[in-house]
């Protein structure tokens, strides 16, 4: 399978229906009344974490997530249908950016954790809604809301109990393979190991912890040399870190201290994780030489197992200082901030703006006001009287005479064009 754990994504929220105007016509009810119903909801948009997915893979075949409209509303009083939520599943671990602030707005770390990225757009209600003692056949209903269009990041990092650290051919796929099942690609050249690999440690009670094999790294990581500094993030959630060393260099120790130092210059916090020190090959290492390196070790204070990942030697007293450790060190505090997240419930579309496109004829544009329009029939006075209260709460009417429009001129909004018509100003011109 192949590794990604960077991805960035579109997503759309369904529109609200419309409510609609209609009548009663039943042939025994006097006075019939309004019967116009509201349009369903907007499906909503959920991000989900599941540990079925490692990898965020399946993100570079679709970007594009669109959540159903919902249903316009009928004639006697029969609401639209609402749309289904959509959700997105992703891996456990994946923090959630929005694109066009900045912010994190969720980071995902436990098994079906979910969080609403784009509220669906409400119904718009039916003239049903708006009868009263004074207008007992209102003319007129309310288009639905619209939906929320974002463009997210999302970022994996992968959350394991023990991250294994270590220069490239240290070893550390090979021990892997011995201490679970997991199958990682072995080979003797540099970076066999070109992307994280995870594998669960049984223990001897039947329990387990999950291991992460970070691909190789190399002095510079931090500046992004190599592989590393595309990885390292990976290590942030561990527990603690298993160093593996290869004792067959010319200068372990030395070595020992390069990916250290690497792990300081990205992060403070990773360099403080509690580290397991294991040097690996000893099958390959004079019995002289091996407790010259015990000795450089010890003088640097460093406690360190030494095992042989082929042979299995001292790998099972490494395993059990593991689980013990999995059962004594707690997990990391997350220092990820969280933003709250407003962008994701605001189906507010009251932008608008106004243009002169000649003479005699200007363009109103704008989310709501279109759609308000989208429910006007202009052969019906009182459809086109709300139309003309609506713009002039919204201050559109004060814009179009900053402007200069004058009566009998054109003004576009959407598929309408009407014909402007001020009172006052009829009286001021006589």
């Amino acid at each position: 399978m192949q590794f990604m754990d960077k991805a960035k994504i579109r997503i759309v929220s369904g529109r609200g229906g419309n409510g609609v105007v209609a009548w009663r016509r039943e042939k025994f009810v006097d006075k019939g009344g309004p019967a116009g119903g509201d349009g369903g909801n907007g499906g909503s948009v959920y991000i989900v974490a599941t540990e079925n997915m490692s990898t965020l893979m399946d993100f570079a075949y679709k970007t594009v997530y669109k959540a159903e409209n919902g249903e316009n509303g009928f004639k006697k009083s029969m609401h639209g249908k609402s749309a289904k939520d959509l959700f997105i599943n992703v891996p456990v671990g994946t923090i959630v950016k929005d694109l066009k602030t900045g912010n994190i707005i969720a980071d995902l770390t436990e098994h079906e954790q979910k969080v609403l990225v784009a509220k669906g757009g409400k119904g718009g209600r039916g003239n049903i809604h708006f009868c009263t003692p004074q207008n007992r056949a209102p003319q007129y209903c309310e288009p639905g809301e619209p939906g929320i269009e974002r463009e997210l990041q999302l970022e994996l990092k992968l959350i394991a109990d023990v991250g294994l650290l270590g220069f490239p051919n240290a070893g550390k796929s090979t021990f892997i393979s011995r201490v679970s099942s997991a199958k990682p690609k072995i080979a003797d050249y540099p970076f066999t190991t070109l992307i994280p690999n995870l594998g669960v440690v049984r223990k001897s009670n039947g329990d387990g912890f999950v291991i992460a094999d970070i691909p190789g790294l190399i002095e510079g990581a931090s500046e992004g040399v190599g592989l590393g500094h595309d990885f390292l993030r990976h290590v942030e959630r561990c527990r603690f870190l298993l160093h593996i060393v290869d004792g067959t260099e010319e200068n372990p120790l030395q070595n020992y201290k390069i990916i250290n130092n690497e792990l300081e210059k990205y992060s403070q916090k990773l360099a403080q994780l509690h580290q397991i020190t294991a040097i690996n090959k000893i099958d390959a290492i004079l019995p002289e030489r091996l407790e010259e390196i015990k000795q450089e070790f010890k003088n640097e204070g460093v406690n360190i197992y030494c095992i042989s990942a082929v042979t299995g030697a001292g790998v099972e007293e490494l395993k059990n200082e593991l689980s013990e450790k999995v059962d004594t060190i707690p997990k990391p505090v997350s220092d990820i901030v969280v933003e709250e997240d407003l962008a994701a419930t605001d189906n507010d579309d009251s932008y608008w703006e106004v243009r002169k496109l000649d003479k005699n004829t200007y363009l109103v544009d704008g989310g709501k006001i279109i759609r308000v329009s989208q429910v006007i029939n202009t052969r019906n006075t009182e459809q086109v009287i709300r139309l003309q209260n609506t713009m002039r709460a919204m201050g559109i009417i004060d814009e179009l005479k900053h402007i200069g429009i004058q009566n009998g001129d054109t003004v576009i909004i959407g598929k309408l064009e009407l014909e402007y018509w001020d009172d006052e100003m009829y009286k001021q011109e006589f």
